[in-house]
């Protein structure tokens, strides 16, 4: 199946969105909730693919549960990354609990060994089922040590966030050394963070990168999770392509706030100048562009090492205005659901974009000096099962000589915002489902 996505002339006004819950808090909540001793109560979770499949992990449905032959009860969390890695710190400490961590054939492909490594320094009994170095994984749960232990930071936070998580259960707590350049430090601080609301203390010397935690226990009664920052992402896209055609918008996105552990909370300075004002109430925050130019010639440079989430929307809302960039920082976007960098321009090259990329020492950066190719007629945007490629995407249809884009495989955005598609129809834009089969006239 295939979306049109046909851009309105103007957004409706006044327009509210809706976003969803932080599947980065959910997630982390979810795991906190289940190192807590006593009950504790979680609300607003996101509803995407990845929690869902954490509350299945975590779930008492004896019922709808599937074991291997071993008796090790099967935990198959498809596409979602972040919920592999969560898990397999969490299940790795919970004495007497033996399960198998599968997923997706394009999770079986994402390394791991990273993290198995670093669980059995402290302690963990993992076995890999199949190929070594990545899942599924066999974890045989039971009370971990933990002590001092060094990771490279370079690699991936989702890791180190793991182990954070799980230290104030350790015998020894975790003394954890960052090695080599951190990436995705706003990630690693939101968990520090969330530990320091779950009743959790910690230490961070930033001259000696060593994360401290001592053993202790988690104590929280309610937690309320936060609207998504990255959702809001598209949405600041949105605001400024629609400003080419009508310069007076005002979109209130609710649920988001000013002091937000969030790191891609940093897309409201990034988009700032390609003509968008953000302000914050005690609801949410208002876009406005009016009366704010939004093109411009003067190249953007960035570096989303912190916000490496955030690299496909400017991309794609960059080539859209016309504004060459330089973004660095984007080495984790080879290994997350698809090779981001390779398909960002594969998809744009079909748009007429000739966006590049330079790999040097392990650091990626992508560019584009405003260099153009013919675009295909009736191009058809391949999500590669990547949810953020439908995302960044569909608002391209704004420069479309007839404001329209064909998105394949639109189901993918119930990874992270489930009701993306609806919110885009309440916006004013147009969305027919359309058959692969049936061929599509340019």
């Amino acid at each position: 199946m295939r979306y049109l996505v046909t851009a309105p002339a103007s957004l409706r006004q006044p327009l509210r969105i809706g976003l969803p819950a932080s599947k980065s808090l959910s997630n982390r909540a979810l795991i906190m909730q289940g190192l807590c001793r006593e009950a504790c109560r979680l609300t607003n979770l996101s509803d995407c693919d990845d929690t869902i499949v954490m509350l299945a992990a975590f779930s008492d449905d004896v019922s709808s549960f599937s074991y291997a032959d071993d008796g090790a009860r099967i935990v198959d969390i498809g596409a979602a990354g972040t919920s592999m890695r969560f898990l397999t710190a969490f299940f790795a400490c919970q004495e007497g609990k033996d399960v198998v961590m599968t997923g997706s054939a394009r999770m079986r492909q994402r390394p791991i060994a990273l993290l198995v490594e670093a669980l059995r320094q402290l302690g963990a009994s993992i076995e890999y089922v199949a190929e070594e170095g990545f899942p599924p994984l066999r974890i045989h749960g039971r009370k971990l040590r933990g002590g001092t232990l060094t990771i490279d930071g370079s690699v991936s936070s989702q890791y180190i966030s793991a182990l954070l998580m799980i230290a104030p259960t350790l015998t020894e707590g975790l003394h954890l050394t960052l090695s080599g350049h951190i990436t995705s430090v706003p990630y690693i601080e939101m968990t520090l963070g969330m530990l320091r609301q779950f009743g959790i203390t910690s230490g961070w010397n930033q001259q000696t990168n060593v994360i401290s935690i001592a053993p202790q226990p988690y104590e929280v009664q309610h937690y309320h999770i936060e609207s998504d920052w990255s959702a809001s992402s598209y949405w600041y896209e949105i605001t400024a392509l629609a400003a080419l055609s009508d310069s007076t918008n005002v979109l209130t996105l609710e649920g988001l706030h000013e002091s937000s552990l969030q790191g891609d909370a940093a897309i409201s300075r990034y988009i700032e100048s390609l003509g968008i004002t953000t302000i914050y109430d005690k609801n949410g925050v208002t876009l406005k562009t009016e009366g704010r130019k939004t093109n411009s010639s003067k190249m953007l440079a960035l570096d989303l090492t912190s916000q490496p989430d955030l690299a496909q929307t400017i991309i794609a809302t960059c080539c859209a205005l016309n504004i060459p960039f330089r973004i660095t920082g984007l080495h984790t976007l080879r290994i997350k659901e698809t090779d981001r960098v390779a398909a960002l321009e594969t998809e744009l090259k079909k748009l007429g974009y000739v966006v590049t990329d330079n790999t040097s020492n392990g650091s990626v950066e992508m560019q584009w000096d405003g260099t153009r190719c013919e675009a295909e007629a009736t191009p058809v945007i391949a999500t590669y099962k990547d949810h953020r490629m439908a995302m960044a995407f569909a608002p391209m249809s704004f420069v479309r000589p007839d404001r329209s884009i064909l998105i394949d495989d639109p189901a993918v955005v119930s990874k992270s915002y489930p009701n993306y598609w609806e919110d885009l129809r309440q916006a004013g834009f147009f969305i027919e489902a359309v058959d692969t089969a049936t061929p599509i006239n340019g």
